[in-house]
């Protein structure tokens, strides 16, 4: 009789128990599931300032796309660069920086660096990959352009304030560990509770009772009677199974009052140990499901709980530094180029240097600016090579992320007889690149490899691993370009392969054969601060730089006079002197350098000269 309450009252419960556990699971999928995303906003009472920073961090704080959005009065931009470019350029200038979330996830964190109260535009900064404009309001996805930190820069012209109506949205964890679990659960509780109230025990074989002289009684009879009362019990708990159970619990006693069977001829104890042994069993069996069911859904929870690794930026713990990455992307590099290229054909078409300032400088403006001046004059004074950035043939990125920068590319675009070598130089982080060098190949030369992903550049004095450092090269080129007899002779590759070194010593002898009446000297000085060097795959290096090629002449008696051609006479005033004259060259070059231990010889890889100064004494 209790038995079998028990059973229904465990049923039901079992039923109602898994109902709730199936119900919060699908409430954690349905009604109660995270949001997919989460949206923070700049407080409203911040420290306004002309430039405002977002943190690098930020963009990968949940992981995703980062959405953001601006207002603000006018013209704004987004810039997207390195954080170490972004920090640098931003430099001593008032800021704030949105470093973070706050604990609810509903206001940005900013900080705030006080300092000087305008900068310059950040609009069209080398430094940045790319850049967003935007009038009164900006919707912005920010994703990285390539691997690795980038920051953003938010600043209107650099001295209004920056907007600060800004807000960010991010991916939120949307990830309900527990919901699956929980169904499963709740499922195998149900489908247990209403097995535990359909499927019957296994009932007790008939029995037949024998009394101590081999006849029958009527024990038989009557204890099947009880047994078909047990098997009622058995599959209901109703009040008509109880009230039989009165009725044959009373016959028992009416037997007890005559003959007593022993209790192992009843079977009644082995009866009871069967329903008791078959009912702890089901009791097991229900424990065991549902045990089994626990222990899966916590390895599953653990399972869908264990830590992923965390991208970079989503902790405390400091990002990589960004040093020892190229310094420009392909995009970058090309766009660069591309604006040279347009400065330099605008003042070549003009014949005027100041459209050359935004984007040459050095050396190349120097010869350029005279070029300029002389062409003016003299109509048949050959102009330079015009400078391409069509048919990129190779780049060369430095991956040193200090001030000043070097790059270096190889282009052959219309115009260009032979590839050329541009070499650009940025002087600091408020600056742009510029053209310091455009110097053609020499014919048959092979450009020595140099890593494209950014290679190390060294100072001109630095003589590691190399055979000789970039100022010993240029140095000794200079020797070999004064010296027909100079000790480098040998240690530079001549020839046809270098024909700019035959040329300069034919060009300076033939001066001193046709000027009977005048004594000359010849100098090829390198100027160090000019000088950048890259290192090469094979360990070696490629130097370019600077010479200053210096022609002196004076007439060797009194009433001789020295004549100079028209391209100098431009620059002298005059093309006739009796006292003497100076005429000044600059000369761009490449030579490579092959690594310590080698016994190869340097190499003349590009050069040319322009003339830039003419005086008389």
């Amino acid at each position: 009789m209790i038995g079998n309450i028990l059973r229904f009252k465990t049923a039901v419960a079992l039923v109602l128990l898994g109902l709730l556990t199936l119900l919060a699971g699908i409430g954690q999928k349905t009604i109660w599931a995270p949001q997919a995303t989460v949206t923070a906003s700049v407080p409203a009472n911040g420290t306004a300032a002309p430039l405002t920073v977002v943190d690098q961090k930020l963009r990968t704080l949940h992981g995703g796309t980062v959405k953001i959005h601006v207002k603000g009065e006018g013209n704004f931009l987004l810039a997207s660069g390195r954080p170490d470019d972004v920090n640098a350029w931003v430099g001593k200038t008032a800021h704030n920086t949105i470093s973070g979330l706050s604990e609810d996830r509903k206001s940005l964190t900013v900080e705030h660096a006080d300092g000087e109260a305008t900068a310059p535009s950040p609009a069209g900064s080398d430094l940045w990959v790319s850049t967003e404009n935007a009038n009164g309001e900006l919707d912005y996805s920010w994703t990285p352009p390539a691997d690795g930190d980038w920051s953003l820069l938010l600043a209107t012209d650099g001295t209004k304030a920056a907007p600060s109506d800004i807000s960010m949205t991010f991916p939120n964890d949307t990830s309900t560990p527990w919901a699956i679990p929980l169904m499963v659960i709740g499922g195998l509780l149900v489908v247990g509770g209403v097995a535990l109230l359909v499927l019957k025990p296994k009932q007790g074989s008939p029995r037949s009772g024998t009394s101590g002289d081999g006849g029958s009684d009527d024990s038989g009879s009557d204890n099947s009677g009880s047994g078909d009362v047990e098997a009622k019990e058995a599959t209901a708990g109703s009040a008509f199974a109880r009230r039989a159970r009165a009725r044959a619990a009373d016959r028992a006693k009416a037997r007890e009052a005559g003959s007593t069977p022993a209790a192992g001829d009843t079977g009644q104890a082995p009866r009871a140990a069967t329903l008791s042994t078959r009912r702890r069993a089901a009791g097991a069996a229900v424990a065991l499901l549902t045990a089994t069911a626990v222990a899966g859904t916590g390895v599953a929870a653990q399972a869908s709980q264990s830590p992923s690794p965390a991208p970079s930026g989503s902790t405390g713990t400091a990002a990589p530094s960004a040093g020892g990455t190229p310094i420009l992307l392909d995009a970058q590099f090309r766009r660069i180029l591309e604006q040279v290229s347009a400065a330099t054909d605008a003042g070549d078409a003009a014949k005027d240097a100041a459209k050359l300032a935004p984007r040459v400088g050095g050396t190349e403006l120097e010869v350029r600016t005279q070029n300029y001046k002389i062409r003016s004059q003299v109509g048949s004074y050959e102009s330079r090579m015009p400078v391409r950035a069509t048919k990129l043939l190779t780049t060369v990125v430095s991956s040193k992320r200090d001030w000043p920068r070097s790059v270096m590319a190889v282009t052959q675009g219309d115009g260009n007889v032979v590839p050329q070598l541009l070499t650009l130089v940025q002087a600091s982080p408020r600056e742009n690149y510029k053209l310091v060098g455009a110097t053609p190949l020499q014919p048959g030369t092979t450009f020595p490899a140099i890593n494209r992903g950014g290679t190390e550049t060294l100072g001109a004095d630095d003589k590691s691993g190399l055979l000789y450092s970039g100022q010993e090269a240029l140095a000794g080129l200079g020797d070999r370009l004064t010296n027909a007899d100079s000790a480098f002779k040998d240690k530079l590759a001549e020839g046809q392969s270098s024909p700019y070194i035959a040329d300069t010593l034919a060009y300076q002898a033939d001066v001193v054969k046709s000027g009977a009446n005048g004594n000359f000297a010849f100098t090829h000085k390198a100027v160090p601060e000019d000088t950048v060097v890259f290192r090469t795959a094979d360990g070696g290096a490629l130097v370019l730089g600077r010479l200053n090629f210096g022609f002196d002449g004076t007439p060797k008696n009194s009433g001789d006079k020295l004549t100079i051609g028209d391209d100098a006479a431009a620059l002298a005033g005059g093309k006739e002197t009796s006292t003497g004259m100076v005429l000044n060259f600059a000369e761009s070059v490449a030579v490579y350098v092959p690594p310590a231990g080698s016994k190869d010889p340097m190499k003349l890889v590009a050069a040319t000269r322009g003339l830039v100064g003419a005086s008389f004494k």
